[in-house]
């Protein structure tokens, strides 16, 4: 169920307290998962995050979030290296959030770049918790800290030929050792149709759990699209176009028999290689710990179903 929250809650609030002192138990944990080390260098390297002021934003899950350590120490970052553990092992060293410029043109009629701090100050920030779901059928939950896309759109006033959004992301040999593996076609680009775009669930990215976005996160600015698998929230932009055909996206263009442009989590379509009817939850891992069903559109239907309707989601996936 999502509710609109109505209260304010500090960052230390969102995860419970119990969770937070408990660090010994989160160490256990992680070593389950082979994160000791990056863990250890995360907290070395991220003691002081900036806090960022925002209100309580609407469509927040009541689910717990999921612990901080595990969000920034087992992620998806291929430019920083293709193994779970690399993004923290490499990207808070290495990656330079300033000064940092977002591009924004294309079919706009106001294309301009925007410094990242003058962009965090565009519109009132706001924290959303937000289910999070990877195409590698794991899960978490996470308060996210930003605002609606569609109130950067608005500003930018596309023409009547922007029908879609195409996001480029930082591809720099210098900070991102994971580009010479040749995995992707760098730089990673991933794109919305319009209507996904605008929707109120879609955030611009600044931080999470109250602070600025870690650099293994997609620092210092991303989009957050909770109805699709992860990889459609494309880290570190450097660059929103606006177009008038749909945009190739990175992971579509490397195996289009595995990813689709639309990528919504539906829990009926299952990826070549396994099945997506399930997901395991980051931190809930044990013997008797039994996979959590797959929400269709990842527990948002009620929300975005209509974005879809009359579509064969299983051949437009």
């Amino acid at each position: 169920m999502l509710i609109r929250r109505t209260r304010d809650g500090a960052p230390s609030e969102i995860t419970p307290q119990v969770v937070w002192k408990k660090r010994r138990a989160l160490v256990q944990s992680a070593a389950a998962l082979g994160l000791i080390g990056a863990v250890s260098r995360l907290r070395a390297q991220s003691a002081q995050p900036r806090k960022l002021d925002a209100k309580p934003g609407p469509f927040s899950t009541m689910e717990r979030p999921t612990s901080f350590d595990f969000v920034t120490s087992y992620c998806n970052f291929y430019e920083f290296g293709a193994e779970k553990e690399d993004p923290a092992r490499n990207a808070p060293s290495r990656l330079r959030t300033r000064p940092w410029m977002v591009q924004i043109d294309g079919e706009v009629r106001k294309p301009r770049a925007f410094d990242i701090d003058e962009l965090l100050k565009l519109a009132p920030l706001e924290d959303r918790i937000y289910r999070l779901r990877c195409v590698e059928a794991w899960s978490a939950v996470v308060p996210w800290v930003g605002f609606p896309l569609g109130e950067l759109i608005r500003r930018m006033e596309p023409t009547g030929n922007a029908k879609y959004l195409e996001f480029t992301t930082l591809a720099d040999p210098k900070q991102m050792p994971g580009l010479a593996t040749h995995v992707l076609d760098w730089p990673y680009v991933e794109g919305l149709r319009m209507d996904e775009a605008m929707h109120p669930l879609t955030l611009l990215t600044f931080g999470m759990y109250g602070a600025v976005l870690p650099s293994q996160n997609g620092a210092p600015v991303r989009i957050v699209v909770p109805w699709k698998y992860g990889f459609k929230s494309a880290k570190s932009l450097v660059r929103i176009r606006f177009v008038e055909q749909q945009p190739l996206n990175s992971w579509q263009r490397s195996a289009p028999s595995e990813y689709g442009f639309y990528s919504n989590v539906n829990p009926s379509v299952d990826h070549p290689r396994w099945s997506q009817a399930t997901e395991r939850r980051l931190g809930e891992d044990g013997l008797f710990v039994r996979r959590r069903p797959t929400l269709m559109f990842n527990g948002y239907a009620d929300q975005v179903a209509s974005l879809y309707a009359g579509m064969d989601l299983s051949k437009l996936f």
